[in-house]
């Protein structure tokens, strides 16, 4: 029954990927933050 379409047409959500993708996403924001904070720090020694 849990692999049967939903009424409104709609496949059932796949949980495992979309932790996945979510890891993902987080570690990416994750990251891209503290290069961009290095990046400022890096600036404002070398160019001040």
């Amino acid at each position: 029954m849990a692999s049967e379409p939903r009424v409104d047409g709609t496949a059932p959500m796949d949980y495992a990927e979309h932790e996945r993708t979510y890891a993902f996403f987080v570690g990416l924001t994750k990251w891209g933050t503290i290069s961009l904070v290095i990046l400022m720090i890096l600036m404002a020694i070398f160019l001040l």
